[in-house]
């Protein structure tokens, strides 16, 4: 299946992950929210994130994320699927989501309808 977007997303290989672009990346707070909403609920859908924003600005944190090589989307359907690497990024990191989940759980914002690209 052909993906919905012009462009090949892009996903860094495990080898080739960046620590200061993971940990910039997880610095904003909406990125954190996203990355925590994750790890609670693995799979989901973009559609699934914070209804508050617009979807050209979520899709733009998700494309931190993903280049960062915290997340991994694929379309499915209409649908674009999000992960949280956390596999890799623990064989690269040992110990780094954990603690960055560990320090910030009480902060997972609720899922929304907003959608991205």
């Amino acid at each position: 299946m052909a993906s919905r977007s012009a462009s090949p997303l892009v996903h860094p290989d495990a080898q080739d992950f960046d620590l200061i672009k993971i940990m910039s990346a997880l610095t904003d707070p909406i990125r954190l929210s996203i990355v925590l909403t994750l790890a609670a609920r693995p799979g989901l859908a973009c559609s699934g994130f914070r209804q508050d924003l617009t979807p050209s600005v979520l899709t733009r944190h998700f494309r931190v994320l993903r280049e960062a090589g915290v997340i991994r989307q694929h379309d499915q359907g209409n649908r674009r699927v999000n992960t949280l690497r956390k596999e890799e990024l623990d064989t690269r990191f040992p110990g780094l989501i954990d603690m960055v989940l560990r320090e910030n759980t009480d902060q997972i914002t609720p899922p929304g309808d907003a959608d991205c690209a």
